[in-house]
């Protein structure tokens, strides 16, 4: 029976990225889909940067994990210690986990388990992480209590992430393509730990559009980038994410000179053209040779020099751009560039 849910559930998630919603919007739909059919109190679905592998977005189910609760979430998923991370899974190429699969001793010790899921109640966690091509595009994580997540269960989630992967693609691609347009700089003063000490009218604004998503979600966020930066060799952290209308902005992230040594000040623009040129091949589906020749391209580099550089055929390089056209829906170079950095002059070999 879950092999024919799992066959409709692929097909009405296909369907919602042919409609050109958000990613928020399509994670909203895509929860009532599998909540249909795996059972959980909780649940918190993520885009990711795949560049960086840092949570750009989040969308919740009906019964929103506490605000309080927030903040822990987000320095577990950057804890090295902490099992099960979503940045860790994709650089394993590990599609789904279980909390059951895991050690008691090493369950005690997650930050999720002991400062979250117990205190709310909850016992039993799955995550799944959706990416192809080497490229993680999102993550889901579910959560419930008494009950394991049973083996037709995982095996339904497994089922439909291929489709859950290409629509969340898809959704991130359209979001691109927008192009947001050109703001002023936004600061934002934190104390190490997180807590928001000052901002300018302009963060103030971003805060609001964030938070539309969801509230407290600018505070969240905050707190993911002040623990990146202290947990960085240089003192800095850089990561995107997205408002409530599908606009991308980067955070960056560092030391306050001049002031007590555990500020951080985060900026926050708008991402340009010249800032989506490494996700825009990965939203194209693009293998990883395939984006490499696409880099070398957008370079300005002739079909020669291209091979010499990554030490194949003239033609081997003419197939792989035969594929890249296909793919992005291009005849020439210029498109290509065109396509690929929206507002940026293309180099030309």
């Amino acid at each position: 029976m879950w092999e024919g849910r799992a066959q409709y559930a692929g097909r009405e998630i296909a369907a919602l990225a042919a409609t050109g919603m958000g990613v928020g919007e399509l994670h909203a739909a895509v929860i009532e889909l599998v909540g249909a059919v795996v059972d959980v109190e909780l649940t918190c679905w993520a885009s990711m940067d795949p560049e960086s592998l840092v949570i750009s977005g989040i969308t919740s189910g009906q019964n929103r994990i506490p605000v309080a609760f927030e903040p822990l979430l987000a320095e577990a998923e950057y804890s090295n210690s902490e099992p099960h991370r979503f940045a860790a899974m994709a650089l394993r190429g590990e599609t789904l986990s279980r909390s059951s699969d895991l050690p008691e001793l090493e369950r005690s010790r997650s930050i999720r388990f002991s400062a979250v899921w117990r205190p709310l109640g909850l016992d039993r966690e799955l995550r799944v992480v959706f990416q192809r091509h080497g490229a993680c595009w999102g993550a889901a994580g579910l959560v419930r209590t008494g009950k394991d997540f049973t083996d037709r269960e995982v095996e339904f989630l497994l089922a439909v992430a291929p489709a859950i992967t290409t629509a969340t693609r898809l959704c991130i691609r359209s979001e691109l393509q927008a192009g947001p347009p050109p703001s002023g700089p936004a600061i934002a003063v934190l104390d190490r730990d997180g807590t928001l000490c000052s901002l300018t009218p302009g963060a103030r604004s971003w805060q609001e559009r964030i938070d539309a998503t969801a509230p407290g979600r600018f505070l969240t966020m905050m707190h993911v980038v002040a623990i990146g930066a202290s947990g960085s060799a240089s003192g800095e952290f850089r990561a995107k994410v997205r408002d409530a209308t599908g606009r991308w902005a980067m955070l960056e992230a560092s030391p306050l000179l001049g002031t007590r040594e555990d500020s951080v000040a985060v900026g926050i623009k708008e991402i340009g053209a010249e800032d989506l040129a490494g996700l825009m091949p990965a939203a194209y589906g693009l293998t990883m040779r395939e984006r490499e020749i696409c880099t070398e391209v957008l370079s300005g580099l002739t079909t020669t020099e291209i091979a010499q550089r990554l030490f194949i055929s003239p033609n081997t390089v003419q197939d792989h751009l035969k594929s890249i056209f296909a793919k992005v829906s291009v005849h020439s170079r210029g498109q290509l560039a065109a396509r690929m950095r929206p507002g940026l002059a293309p180099a030309v070999p």
